[in-house]
Protein backbone atom coordinates (compact mmCIF):
# COMPACT_ATOMS: atom_id res chain seq x y z
CA UNK A 1 0.00 0.00 0.00
CA UNK A 2 3.11 2.22 -0.20
CA UNK A 3 2.84 5.35 2.33
CA UNK A 4 -0.99 5.67 2.38
CA UNK A 5 -2.48 6.35 6.13
CA UNK A 6 -2.41 2.51 7.60
CA UNK A 7 -3.05 4.09 10.77
CA UNK A 8 -6.35 5.62 9.58
CA UNK A 9 -6.95 1.96 7.91
CA UNK A 10 -6.39 0.18 11.10
CA UNK A 11 -8.84 1.99 13.01
CA UNK A 12 -11.75 1.80 10.64
CA UNK A 13 -10.85 -2.20 9.92
CA UNK A 14 -10.96 -2.51 13.99
CA UNK A 15 -14.58 -0.27 13.87
CA UNK A 16 -15.67 -2.39 11.57
CA UNK A 17 -14.30 -5.88 12.93
CA UNK A 18 -16.15 -5.27 15.99
CA UNK A 19 -19.24 -4.37 14.55
CA UNK A 20 -19.37 -8.22 13.19
CA UNK A 21 -17.12 -10.90 14.50
CA UNK A 22 -16.46 -11.83 18.43
CA UNK A 23 -12.99 -11.68 17.96
CA UNK A 24 -9.91 -11.11 15.37
CA UNK A 25 -9.74 -14.92 15.20
CA UNK A 26 -13.44 -15.41 14.20
CA UNK A 27 -12.67 -12.75 11.70
CA UNK A 28 -9.84 -14.02 9.97
CA UNK A 29 -10.88 -17.63 9.85
CA UNK A 30 -13.87 -16.41 8.04
CA UNK A 31 -11.27 -15.19 5.26
CA UNK A 32 -8.37 -17.88 5.89
CA UNK A 33 -5.72 -15.51 7.19
CA UNK A 34 -4.37 -15.66 10.52
CA UNK A 35 -5.30 -13.20 13.57
CA UNK A 36 -1.62 -12.27 14.02
CA UNK A 37 -1.94 -11.28 10.41
CA UNK A 38 -5.51 -9.47 11.18
CA UNK A 39 -3.62 -7.79 14.05
CA UNK A 40 -1.21 -6.55 11.94
CA UNK A 41 -3.82 -4.31 9.99
CA UNK A 42 -5.42 -3.24 13.11
CA UNK A 43 -2.42 -2.07 14.10
CA UNK A 44 -1.56 -0.25 11.30
CA UNK A 45 1.34 -2.21 10.24
CA UNK A 46 2.03 -3.70 6.20
CA UNK A 47 0.77 -6.77 4.95
CA UNK A 48 0.48 -8.74 1.68
CA UNK A 49 -1.87 -6.87 -0.93
CA UNK A 50 -4.06 -10.42 -0.90
CA UNK A 51 -4.28 -9.63 2.75
CA UNK A 52 -6.03 -6.59 2.14
CA UNK A 53 -8.42 -7.99 -0.56
CA UNK A 54 -9.36 -10.78 1.99
CA UNK A 55 -10.14 -7.75 4.63
CA UNK A 56 -12.14 -6.42 2.09
CA UNK A 57 -14.18 -9.51 1.48
CA UNK A 58 -14.62 -9.99 5.45
CA UNK A 59 -16.14 -6.55 6.21
CA UNK A 60 -18.04 -6.72 3.35
CA UNK A 61 -16.53 -4.12 1.38
CA UNK A 62 -15.99 -4.21 -2.32
CA UNK A 63 -12.71 -5.08 -3.61
CA UNK A 64 -10.13 -2.23 -2.58
CA UNK A 65 -11.89 -0.22 -0.50
CA UNK A 66 -8.72 -0.90 2.03
CA UNK A 67 -6.58 1.25 -0.61
CA UNK A 68 -9.43 3.61 -0.83
CA UNK A 69 -9.87 4.36 3.61
CA UNK A 70 -5.73 4.17 3.34
CA UNK A 71 -5.59 7.01 1.10
CA UNK A 72 -8.16 8.91 3.09
CA UNK A 73 -11.41 7.67 0.99
CA UNK A 74 -14.59 5.84 2.91
CA UNK A 75 -14.95 1.95 2.19
CA UNK A 76 -17.59 0.92 -0.06
CA UNK A 77 -20.31 -2.03 1.23
CA UNK A 78 -20.88 -4.71 -1.09
CA UNK A 79 -24.54 -4.60 -2.51
CA UNK A 80 -24.41 -0.75 -1.11
CA UNK A 81 -26.30 0.30 -4.10
CA UNK A 82 -28.58 -2.74 -4.48
CA UNK A 83 -29.85 -1.57 -0.23
CA UNK A 84 -29.38 0.31 2.52
CA UNK A 85 -28.20 -2.07 4.44
CA UNK A 86 -24.60 -0.90 5.89
CA UNK A 87 -23.36 -3.98 7.69
CA UNK A 88 -23.06 -7.35 5.68
CA UNK A 89 -24.67 -10.80 7.61
CA UNK A 90 -27.46 -8.54 9.78
CA UNK A 91 -31.37 -8.76 9.16
CA UNK A 92 -33.09 -6.74 6.35
CA UNK A 93 -32.49 -8.82 4.03
CA UNK A 94 -28.90 -9.19 4.00
CA UNK A 95 -27.53 -12.40 2.90
CA UNK A 96 -28.29 -15.24 0.45
CA UNK A 97 -31.91 -16.28 0.21
CA UNK A 98 -32.81 -19.67 2.29
CA UNK A 99 -33.34 -21.79 -0.90
CA UNK A 100 -29.73 -20.78 -2.19
CA UNK A 101 -28.42 -22.22 1.37
CA UNK A 102 -30.34 -24.66 1.13
CA UNK A 103 -29.31 -26.05 -2.34
CA UNK A 104 -25.50 -25.38 -1.66
CA UNK A 105 -25.64 -26.82 2.06
CA UNK A 106 -27.21 -30.16 0.39
CA UNK A 107 -24.24 -30.30 -2.37
CA UNK A 108 -21.63 -29.33 -0.18
CA UNK A 109 -23.24 -32.53 2.69
CA UNK A 110 -24.00 -34.84 -0.53
CA UNK A 111 -20.36 -34.51 -1.84
CA UNK A 112 -18.68 -34.71 1.77
CA UNK A 113 -20.62 -37.37 2.87
CA UNK A 114 -21.46 -39.41 0.17
CA UNK A 115 -23.27 -42.60 2.02
CA UNK A 116 -25.38 -40.41 3.97
CA UNK A 117 -28.88 -40.93 3.58
CA UNK A 118 -31.02 -38.08 1.31
CA UNK A 119 -33.54 -37.44 4.19
CA UNK A 120 -30.56 -36.77 6.23
CA UNK A 121 -28.55 -34.55 4.09
CA UNK A 122 -32.37 -32.38 3.61
CA UNK A 123 -32.59 -32.35 7.37
CA UNK A 124 -29.27 -30.82 8.24
CA UNK A 125 -29.60 -28.46 5.42
CA UNK A 126 -33.02 -27.42 6.63
CA UNK A 127 -31.70 -27.11 10.35
CA UNK A 128 -28.96 -24.68 8.95
CA UNK A 129 -31.20 -22.46 7.08
CA UNK A 130 -33.22 -22.19 10.36
CA UNK A 131 -30.08 -21.53 12.22
CA UNK A 132 -28.90 -18.77 9.91
CA UNK A 133 -32.21 -17.46 9.63
CA UNK A 134 -32.84 -16.94 13.20
CA UNK A 135 -29.29 -15.03 13.75
CA UNK A 136 -30.71 -12.75 10.58
CA UNK A 137 -28.41 -13.89 7.82
CA UNK A 138 -30.72 -15.61 5.40
CA UNK A 139 -33.17 -13.63 3.41
CA UNK A 140 -36.88 -15.02 2.91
Amino acid sequence: MGTRDLGRLASRVKVHRLELYPSRLAAAAAVGISKDTWRRVEEGLDVRESTYAKIDRALGWTPGSCAVVAGGGEPVLVDAHHDDRSVPGKSSGAGPSAEVVRRATFEAARRTMPNAAIGDLDAFSEELVEVLRKGGHVSE
